[in-house]
């Protein structure tokens, strides 16, 4: 009897501490998936191994900026980088392309203004002619939400925007995590 609670303990101790596997879509302050703040540009060949990468040489020779693609196997795109430019040569943003990329709280690009209200403190709203930029207050993260979005005279002139004449049903056009 002594061996079999032996046994049976070490067995739950084991799956109690063994390691949660790590959500390959998992969008946090200093991780965007598998890509973490500290990866360098040489790191991203082994780090999305079973992916491709898509690097734009013509603007590499120019240099100008050299955005960097990254696609599933199947052809989704997953995500745009662009790498710093002082010598570290860590990466400065991240375009997600990808929705199944989302934070803890479920905030992705699927995601509308109003869940992004409940689940962040918004820092600021910066307007422009097409769009509204959303910062968050204690996140890397920002997003797009189209004028399309926005109500009656909003939508169709350049004049700012506030946090709270944005809709709550507004849907996000662009997730973007800046890290520089």
């Amino acid at each position: 009897m002594k061996k079999y609670l032996f046994v049976l303990s070490t067995v739950f101790l084991f799956v109690q501490c063994a390691p949660e596997k790590e959500d390959p879509f998992l969008i946090e302050k200093d991780r965007v998936g598998k890509l973490m703040k500290t990866h360098k540009v040489s790191d991203l060949e082994a780090l999305f191994e079973a992916d491709s990468l898509v690097r734009d040489t013509t603007r590499l020779d120019m240099g100008g900026n050299r955005k960097i693609e990254v696609y599933e196997k199947g052809g989704a795109h997953l995500l745009t980088l662009t790498p710093s430019q002082d010598t570290t040569r860590t990466i400065e943003s991240v375009w997600v392309h990808d929705p199944r990329y989302k934070t803890v709280e479920g905030i992705g690009l699927e995601a509308t203004y109003g869940e992004i209200g409940q689940a962040y403190e918004v820092r600021k709203v910066v307007s422009s002619l097409n769009n509204v930029l959303v910062l968050l207050k204690e996140h890397p993260m920002y997003f797009t939400i189209s004028r399309e979005e926005l109500p009656g005279a909003l939508k169709y002139s350049g004049a700012a925007v506030e946090a709270l004449q944005i809709p709550e049903e507004a849907r996000v056009k662009y997730l973007m995590v800046g890290w520089e």
